[in-house]
């Protein structure tokens, strides 16, 4: 390992952005952030508190209330959200550098969320300038219609796999809508949230627009959700972390969009094609290092070609590399964090007691110290084993027979997640039959998770409350107002006349 791993330029210190300057945590306090190939501290953050967060607040209100930003035209706005995507295009290679080095993703897949972050800007740019309301008629009697409004500060908090592109994920539809926004980013990976502030700066977002706190969770996150001058509330994350925001923005009657967690069911029929359904599920469990909410981490296999396809797939989950983040070969890097690793690591042990181990299990050669997992498959899973049940988050997969179609679907809705379903097969009656009864908010039909930006996106049960995506984002960031227009005489009852 060389300091080539290593990019040029790393701040020694990450700060706050509130009202348009970068400023240190009221109180001083920062914390370690750490590198995953060495968890080594490389750089500190400034750690938000209440008072940071009621600053952050304070300056987006403001902007909100007496600012241009939702006063512009759609047009106006939307030639800023292009003008954020081509600054983001243009550094894409540097955005992906830092991403990779903060996070452990391998670089490659790094460079495909920097580019996808760009196109979540420019679709909600295209998005809001073709928005066209509802109008509804009563030839003669009334004419309806809606009033998009946007409706404040929206608190976005953010998890920390693939960081820069889920939050531009948030940011994208917040403020093309006209709201203004505070951002609390992940603590594991600030290092790439801090570049928003000046590509916002020299893409012309106007002061106080948009705000960055970072912090704990159980610190600014908890203050964000709890501020009475914050309407809405998006959420990344877990779905324990989810129930307590809930819990906390009930008193408030926030507007909440929660993308939670999931154990995403990926069904394999006889009749697949078994070539494209190991290469997809394997790309669907092992990709982005497994800390990837729409894994399908248990694959669900007709027992006809049950043997054949645990073996081809425990063949193919030893080829795939594990490597150092910064190498463009790398196909599985370093998971994010310590903490991480070892709640990972210690499924990996309960999976040797509730499956057979036909792949990985533990650290892979020539990797002793940081977060580094081999690709690791376990066979014969019961439906009642804990790697069956719960989220593990990731690159460890359980595979499970089945006999009957009617069995198949019993496997794949026996979780309390539903928020996404990967179904093999090449009978079109069974595949759109199966998409219709599996719980889950999204099914892809002998497909990897490949995203129409249009389509909305979310989960149901423990994976979430709401849907963003397309105009479901739209919703979620304006207030519809309806407008009702008499255009003949008063038709209204008269009460009191004599």
């Amino acid at each position: 390992m060389t300091d080539s791993r290593i990019p040029a330029d790393l701040p020694d210190h990450i700060q706050h952005y509130i009202d348009g300057a970068f400023v240190d945590s009221i109180d001083g306090d920062t914390f370690d952030v750490l590198d995953p190939v060495t968890n080594k501290t490389y750089t500190t953050a400034a750690a938000g508190k209440k008072a940071d967060i009621e600053l952050a607040v304070a300056a987006a209100k403001r902007a909100f209330d007496e600012g241009p930003w939702p006063r512009m035209l759609p047009r106006e706005r939307s030639r800023v959200l292009h003008r954020i995507a081509d600054i983001v295009e243009s550094r894409d290679a540097r955005l992906a550098e830092l991403e990779s080095y903060d996070s452990g993703l391998p670089i490659t897949q790094a460079l495909g969320q920097a580019r996808r972050a760009a196109e979540n800007f420019r679709f909600f740019a295209d998005l809001i300038v073709a928005q066209a309301d509802d109008a509804f008629k009563v030839p003669g009697r009334q004419m309806n219609y809606v009033n998009r409004k946007p409706i404040g500060v929206a608190g976005l908090i953010t998890p920390w796999n693939t960081p820069f592109m889920l939050e531009s994920w948030k940011l994208g539809p917040a403020l093309a809508t006209g709201n203004t926004v505070v951002l609390k980013p992940a603590e594991f990976t600030p290092l790439s949230a801090s570049l928003w502030a000046g590509i916002f700066e020299e893409a012309g977002l106007p002061q106080g627009v948009f705000n960055l706190v970072n912090g704990l969770g159980e610190d600014a996150g908890d203050a964000l959700v709890k501020h009475p001058d914050v309407p809405l509330i998006s959420f990344t994350g877990e779905s324990r972390t989810g129930q307590i925001i809930f819990g906390n923005a009930a008193p408030f009657l926030k507007g909440l969009s929660m993308e939670l967690g999931g154990k995403s069911p990926a069904v394999v029929f006889a009749d697949a094609d078994l070539e494209a359904a190991v290469d997809a599920t394997i790309f669907g469990v092992f990709s982005l290092n497994g800390e990837r909410c729409t894994a399908g981490s248990r694959i669900i296999v007709e027992r006809s070609i049950y043997d054949e396809f645990v073996e081809r797939y425990a063949a193919q989950a030893k080829r795939v590399k594990v490597g150092y983040p910064h190498d463009p070969a790398t196909e599985v890097g370093a998971l994010v964090h310590p903490e991480h690793y070892d709640k990972v690591m210690s499924y990996v042990e309960i999976g040797k007691t509730e499956g057979r181990l036909v792949a990985g299990g533990g650290r892979p050669q020539g990797f002793e110290e940081g977060n580094f997992v081999a690709p690791t498959v376990f066979a014969d899973v019961s439906p009642d084993a804990r790697i069956f049940q719960e989220e593990i988050f990731g690159p460890v997969v359980a595979i499970t027979p089945f006999d009957s179609d009617e069995e198949a679907l019993a496997l794949a809705n026996n979780t309390k997640y539903g928020l996404a379903a990967y179904i093999w097969t090449n009978d079109l009656k069974r595949a759109h039959n199966f998409a219709q009864s599996v719980e889950a908010g999204m099914v892809w039909l002998n497909s990897n998770n490949v995203r129409d930006l249009r389509t909305p996106f979310g989960g149901v049960k423990a994976s979430g409350l709401g849907h963003e995506g397309g105009y479901r984002s739209i919703d979620f960031y304006t207030d519809q107002q309806s407008v009702h227009i008499t255009l003949g005489p008063a038709h209204n009852p008269t009460f009191g006349r004599n």
